[in-house]
C-alpha cells in the first residue's frame, strides 16, 4: 500500500520543524492518550486473568475434573473403573471417594456440612487438599482412627481445633429396643485446611473413606474422581470412559456444576475488553484534530506535489503514514509499560499497602485477600491490534481530506 515515496515524504513530515507547534503538541498528547489507554487495558485484562486463575486453581483444585459414579450410587469393583480411567491418555490420576451429607457438632454449635470419605494415599491425584493443610496433615486419616479434617471456617463455626472431638450425625438410623436413632460417630479433629472458597472452607469436612463406608453402611464407594490434563477436554473424556465401562456407569464432568460461573467470568472479562476499547477510541480522536489540523498546513506542499504528478492515492498515502507513525508509537509504549505493569502489579500492589497503610482487598471480606496478576501474550496481540485498527480508521478521512485538495485553490493566495 505504501511504496517509498509517500514513506519517505511520510517520514520527512514527522522529522521536519513544523511552523505550528501546536500540532507537534497535539501529536504529543495523542501518543500519550494512546499509550496510556492501551497501558491500562493491558493491565486491567491481566488483573482479571489473574483473578480467573485463582478462582480456577480454587475451585478446581477441590473439585474433580470428571467423576466415575454407579447408576445404583455405588460402585463395588472400583479397581476396575480406576483401571480403566487410568488408560486414557487425557487422565493423570484417579482415586475413589465417598460423598454424603452429615450433621456435625462440636464444643461451641452444630452445623451440616458434606462428609467426604478418600483414601489420603490417592487423594492427592485428583486433588489439592493435601496441599492446603493449615494444622494437621492428611495422611492422618487411618483406616479406623475415626479421624476428621475440617475446612478453616467449619472449624470456627464449631468452635474446635486439632485433637478436638466432633460429634458426626448421619442421615441413616438404626433400628434399636428403644426406637429407631440415626447413626452417630466421635471423630477427632486431625487437621484443618483452606481452600480459599467458602463453599469448602465452610462446609466440607474429610474423613478415611473405609471409615465413611462404615459409618453410611456401604458396599463400596460413591465413584471415581479424576484429573485430567486438560479440564477442557473432560465433556470428550467423560464420553470415551463412558463408552468403556458401560452402562452400570455414569461419568460427569466439573462443566455440569461450575460452567456457568467460569461462561460469566469470560463474559465478564469480554464486556471490559469492549468498554476500555471505547477509550482508545476516544484517544485517536485526538490523532484526526491532529492530522486535520496537519492538512491544512501542508496544503501548499499538497498542491506541489499534485502539479508534480503525485497522485491522490499517493498524497493519501502520504498523511496516513503520518498518522499510522503517531499509534505505532503510543501502541509500542502502551505495550511496554502495560507488561511492564502487569508483571510488578503484585509487587506494586504490597508496596502502596505498606507504605499506606491501606488495604486493598480485606481478607475478612474476600477470598483472594491479594491483587492477582496474569499477562497473556494472546490479549497483549488483541489489544496492539485493535489499536492499530482504530489509528487507521482514524487517518483515512484526513488523508481522503489531503488528497482531494485542488492545486490551484491552494496555490491561489501562496
Amino acid at each position: 500500500m505504501f511504496r517509498p515515496l509517500e514513506l519517505f515524504i511520510g517520514l520527512r513530515y514527522t522529522r521536519a520543524k513544523r511552523r505550528n507547534h501546536f500540532i507537534s503538541f497535539i501529536s504529543v498528547v495523542s501518543i500519550v492518550c494512546i499509550t496510556i489507554s492501551v497501558t491500562a487495558l493491558i493491565t486491567v485484562m491481566s488483573v482479571m486473568n489473574g483473578f480467573d486463575s485463582e478462582l480456577r486453581s480454587r475451585i478446581l483444585g477441590m473439585v474433580a475434573h470428571a467423576t466415575v459414579s454407579g447408576v445404583d450410587g455405588t460402585i463395588t469393583d472400583w479397581p476396575r473403573a480406576v483401571a480403566v480411567a487410568e488408560r486414557n491418555p487425557h487422565v493423570r490420576g484417579a482415586a475413589p471417594y465417598v460423598e454424603r451429607e452429615a450433621f456435625l457438632r462440636g464444643e461451641a454449635a452444630s452445623q451440616g456440612a458434606i462428609l467426604r470419605g478418600v483414601l489420603p494415599a490417592q487423594e492427592s491425584k485428583v486433588s489439592d487438599i493435601g496441599q492446603k493443610m493449615i494444622a494437621g496433615r492428611l495422611s492422618a486419616l487411618a483406616p479406623g482412627s475415626w479421624d476428621i479434617v475440617l475446612g478453616k471456617d467449619l472449624a470456627l463455626n464449631l468452635g474446635v481445633g486439632v485433637g478436638d472431638k466432633v460429634v458426626v450425625y448421619a442421615p441413616e438410623f438404626n433400628v434399636t429396643p428403644v426406637g429407631v436413632v440415626p447413626r452417630i460417630r466421635r471423630f477427632t479433629v486431625a487437621g484443618i485446611f483452606e481452600a480459599g472458597m467458602q463453599e469448602y472452607d465452610s462446609g466440607l469436612a474429610v474423613i478415611n473413606m473405609q471409615d465413611a463406608e462404615k459409618l453410611y453402611n456401604m458396599d463400596g464407594p460413591s465413584g471415581v474422581r479424576l484429573r485430567l490434563d486438560d479440564m477442557f477436554r473432560a465433556y470428550q473424556v467423560a464420553r470415551d470412559l463412558a463408552d468403556d465401562l458401560g452402562q452400570a456407569y455414569r461419568v460427569s464432568t466439573w462443566m455440569e456444576g461450575h460452567a456457568n460461573f467460569f461462561k460469566a467470568v469470560a463474559m465478564e472479562k469480554l464486556v471490559m475488553f469492549i468498554i476500555l476499547s471505547l477509550i482508545i477510541l476516544v484517544a485517536v480522536i485526538n490523532l484526526v484534530s491532529m492530522l486535520m489540523m496537519l492538512v491544512i498546513d501542508k496544503q501548499a506542499d499538497i498542491a506541489i506535489l499534485r502539479t508534480l504528478g503525485a497522485t491522490p492515492r499517493s498524497v493519501m498515502a502520504t498523511f496516513m503514514v503520518q498518522g499510522l507513525l503517531v499509534g505505532i508509537v503510543g501502541i509500542g509504549l502502551g505495550v511496554a509499560l502495560g507488561s511492564l505493569l502487569s508483571w510488578k502489579l503484585p509487587a506494586i500492589a504490597d508496596w502502596i499497602q505498606n507504605v499506606f497503610h491501606v488495604q486493598f482487598l480485606s481478607p475478612d471480606v474476600y477470598y483472594i485477600s491479594d491483587v492477582p496478576s496474569r499477562l497473556l501474550i494472546g490479549d497483549v496481540g488483541w489489544v496492539a491490534l485493535v489499536t492499530f485498527a482504530f489509528t487507521l480508521l482514524a487517518t483515512l478521512y484526513p488523508a481522503w481530506r489531503a488528497a482531494r485538495t485542488q492545486p490551484a485553490q491552494a496555490l491561489r493566495y501562496e
